[in-house]
């Protein structure tokens, strides 16, 4: 085959599994993990069983991929989104804020669907555990960019983390009703908590 007719059918393989991709993680937030079978994804994706399975044999393997398109797709978003906060008093607020809304997102409450299921599912655990470690550093990595802080500071760390795992708690407590009410008095507390800590950071 030519290169000039192998870049096309690559493009529309990429594509493929884009589709399929996003829309795993579509019926992981909508339906749930139980729900979210092969077929179902490609009647989503609008390309046969066939297809899905070519690149994604198992569903482990689909779930596995989603993860880690979800994280470049989490991380992209959080620094696009940085990119547009304001600088100077109020950038901090902005910030726990803008990772509050990532956390209470249709990306986390799939990722919540797929952790569930991983604790009963040992394949599946085995493959999420790996990958969130994977998620949870960038992540971490992302905010301390974000934060323009080093975290050889003492204490910097585990601070970071901490708003980190604040947001993964705002997103579980939203994932049965809407916490936004209460989430702005929190988001503005742990904004004055971080601005605290990090100030001998700067």
């Amino acid at each position: 085959m030519s290169e000039a007719l192998r870049e096309p059918q690559q493009d529309r393989s990429r594509a493929t599994r884009q589709k399929l991709l996003e829309a795993a993680l579509e019926s992981l937030a909508e339906v749930g993990y139980a729900a979210t079978t092969v077929a179902v994804v490609a009647a989503r994706a609008g390309v046969s069983r066939g297809a899905a399975q070519h690149h994604f044999p198992t569903r482990a393997d689909l779930f596995a991929a989603a993860v880690e398109y979800m994280t470049e797709v989490r991380l992209a978003e959080i620094r696009q989104q940085a990119g547009r906060l304001p600088s100077g008093e109020g950038r901090t607020e902005a910030i726990v804020g803008m990772l509050a809304d990532v956390y209470t997102g249709p990306l986390f409450r799939a990722a919540l669907h797929l952790w569930v299921a991983a604790s009963t599912e040992e394949p599946l655990r085995q493959q999420i555990v790996r990958l969130e470690a994977h998620v949870g550093r960038q992540a971490h990595r992302a905010l301390l960019e974000v934060l323009s802080v080093d975290e050889r500071t003492p204490g910097v760390r585990e601070t970071v983390q901490g708003v980190l795992d604040m947001a993964r708690g705002l997103g579980l407590a939203d994932l049965l009703t809407d916490d936004a009410p209460r989430r702005r008095g929190i988001v503005r507390q742990w904004a004055h908590i971080l601005d605290q800590a990090l100030v001998a950071a700067r």
